[in-house]
């Protein structure tokens, strides 16, 4: 709890809308082609995994990043220079510094993101997210609240157009 002023947050009252938005239970999935900082990346991978119980320490360290194993839903570093810090639950915690790119896999199976460096730690996402998985996207900065508004938007409008030619 002490370490949610760390991650950058929205104000509040923009993600109550997404409670309203009755378009996001009418999809299973989204498609994600966006840019994002490499922070942004590695902060949606920890709330989405470990945010709980990672060490403040590791949490507030931008070298630091949380790995998985394949069998519950990989999460990869791929790095020019990475090191085992600690294990703690299903997430192993490196250092990594030059990060070429991050595969990420949710446990459910409805996520598969990968972050892929364009230039220094600036990059860009790519993939199939869940809805949940919008709100975390949001939260750590990966998506603006005008990405995912633009985006709820144009599905609404693919629905009234679907229903106005039944």
């Amino acid at each position: 709890m002490a370490c949610k002023a760390y991650f950058k947050q929205i104000p509040i009252e923009s993600f109550k809308k997404l409670d309203k938005w009755p378009i996001v239970h009418s999809f299973q999935m989204v498609t994600i082609d966006t840019p994002a900082s490499l922070e942004s990346f590695r902060r949606f991978v920890i709330s989405s995994t470990c945010k709980s119980y990672a060490p403040r320490a590791y949490l507030e360290d931008f070298e630091v990043f949380a790995e998985r194993e394949d069998s519950l839903g990989a999460i990869y570093v791929e790095a020019a220079d990475k090191v085992t810090l600690k294990k703690i639950r299903d997430i192993t915690f490196v250092n990594a510094k030059d990060i070429l790119g991050i595969i990420y896999n949710s446990k459910s199976g409805n996520t598969s993101l990968k972050w892929r460096q364009i230039r220094k730690n600036s990059g860009k996402v790519t993939g199939e997210a869940s809805a949940n998985s919008l709100t975390n996207l949001s939260e750590s900065g990966v998506l603006t609240l005008e990405w995912v508004e633009n985006y709820l938007k144009k599905k609404s409008q693919e629905t009234k157009t679907e229903e106005s030619t039944s």
